[in-house]
């Protein structure tokens, strides 16, 4: 396992060592490697939601299709017992 040496401010670092004390992380790798993870997956997510972007881009749906979308959207909320 790789590990990483950072600094950070004195604010940040209360602010993590109070996460620890209400007990939502056991320490402060726990935090960081926390936030590093969600960082890569947000990142991850927006490129794939960019990728699909340029698709629909380079071949966006036909009036047909999104005729067909909008009927079986209907359909479904039809369907739902409110």
């Amino acid at each position: 396992m790789a590990q990483l040496v950072t600094r950070i401010d004195d604010e940040m670092a209360d602010a993590i060592d109070a996460l620890i004390a209400s007990g939502e992380f056991a320490s402060r790798s726990d935090v960081v490697r926390e936030g590093v993870a969600r960082l890569v997956d947000e990142r991850r997510r927006q490129a794939i939601g960019d990728q699909i972007i340029a698709g629909y881009d380079r071949l966006p749906e036909s009036p047909d299709e999104l005729l067909r979308a909008e009927v079986a959207a209907r359909a479904m909320i039809d369907d739902e017992p409110w």
